[in-house]
């Protein structure tokens, strides 16, 4: 028999070992907030393309900002954030948007839903949209009523990694080396109803199959879930993204984005195949219904970014965002050069070293973020760069310059 260890005993004991685990837990974190990497306090007198520290008055350019095509601190976009407070006289209005809805946010879906080719579900963000959405679909609530088993793939961003336990309560839960088409296969092939969860563009760079999808797709019935955060609006006649403007909207189809980063304003959406889709999970999708969604200012700065999208304006920034993109494969080549999508990352291969670059560029005037475990791989630690529309080839090849001379000393 284990005799038990008195409170005060075992109390500061576990203290100690849980202080002991958080001081090993992020020292690649600690490195990057000790070289003044994390938490930077800024002004933004020229928005993404020169920063401030206010303290110290040093500028930099962010070199990792998601706002792809500059439409962030786009002067139609910003009015039209306030045209709405103004009109609405509220900033939201802070009840279940299942009972009560703004006709500015339901404008917004009617838009967007029209701009997009979809039916258009609005939520505070991804995160909350996929922590409503997927545990119905493993539930099957979104097709025939039996649970589907749930394939992830094993570089899908972290807000759907974080659902998987709640999907677990209903279904099996798997998960499968990136772009793993041959093992996908073998699992359609084993059960009946199966949901494949990933991204459209990765975070990290990269992009999903996705002619081998729609082929499983069509063969197996496989129910695709997909983030498409990054390529929207920077993709697409209309600025529908890598993946809807290669796939046609179905009933097993569901495709979320952020519109916090191409689109310039914030929140989220999910793009659903039908209108019924729509009713069930607005009534029973938790937090995409709850009494926080997106704040009025936003759903006008939507508007407004929507009204861009349908005007030449949009096909002059996506041009300007692909030469910027080719350019930075000309002068600085990575594994990921000519896939047409803005995420570059630079391997150094310890996060030492990719704290050490980040640090050293920063110096220099360029933000640009170390990442390393778990972000990526051990042993593929480096710096993620995102291209912009609003960078200017000069401050592309000046970056791309100092990159080259730090790594000589990394």
């Amino acid at each position: 028999m284990t005799q038990s260890l008195p409170l005060d005993v075992t109390g500061p004991r576990r203290h100690r070992n849980n202080s002991t685990m958080l001081e090993l837990a992020d020292p690649a974190w600690r490195a990057a907030s000790d070289a003044g990497l994390i938490g930077v306090h800024v002004d933004t007198p020229d928005a993404n393309n020169r920063l401030v520290v206010r303290e110290t008055g040093h500028e930099f350019v962010n070199m990792c900002s998601v706002g792809y095509l500059g439409l962030n601190h786009h002067p139609a976009i910003i009015q039209g954030a306030i045209d709405a407070l103004q009109e609405a006289q509220a900033t939201w209005l802070v009840v279940s948007t299942t009972r009560i809805r703004h006709n500015l946010l339901v404008q917004m879906e009617e838009e967007l839903g029209e701009l997009f080719g979809a039916h258009i579900l609005p939520g505070t963000s991804c995160t909350a949209l996929t922590a409503g959405i997927l545990p119905l679909i493993a539930s099957g609530h979104l097709t025939d009523g039996e649970p589907l088993v749930m394939v992830f793939d094993r570089f899908c961003h972290f807000c759907m990694s974080y659902v998987k336990p709640v999907c677990a309560e209903e279904t099996l839960v798997l998960t499968c080396d990136h772009n793993d088409l041959e093992y996908l296969e073998e699992i359609c092939r084993k059960y009946p109803r199966v949901a494949y969860v990933a991204d459209g563009a990765y975070s990290m760079g990269g992009a999903a199959a996705l002619a081998g999808l729609k082929d499983l797709q069509e063969r197996y019935g496989l129910f695709l879930y997909i983030d498409d955060s990054h390529s929207l609006s920077i993709m697409g006649e209309h600025g529908e993204g890598f993946v809807r403007s290669q796939l046609e909207m179905n009933d097993r189809t569901v495709i979320v984005a952020s519109l916090g980063k191409g689109f310039g304003t914030g929140g989220g959406i999910a793009m659903l195949g039908n209108r019924a889709m729509f009713e069930f999970l607005h009534r029973h999708a938790g937090p995409v219904g709850w009494s926080q969604n997106m704040s009025l200012p936003l759903v006008g700065a939507s508007l407004a970014s929507a009204a861009l999208h349908r005007t030449p304006e949009l096909a002059e920034l996506q041009r300007r965002l692909q030469e910027n993109i080719d350019h930075f494969d000309e002068v600085f080549p990575t594994p990921f050069a000519g896939n047409g999508l803005p995420v570059r990352r630079i391997t150094v291969g310890e996060a030492d070293d990719a704290v050490r670059l980040s640090a050293e560029l920063f110096e220099r005037g360029f933000y640009s973020s170390a990442v390393f475990f778990p972000i990526v791989p051990r042993g593929q630690a480096g710096l993620r760069i995102m291209l912009r529309a609003d960078l200017t080839t000069e401050k592309i090849d000046e970056f791309a310059a100092h990159v080259k001379n730090v790594l000589t000393t990394v």
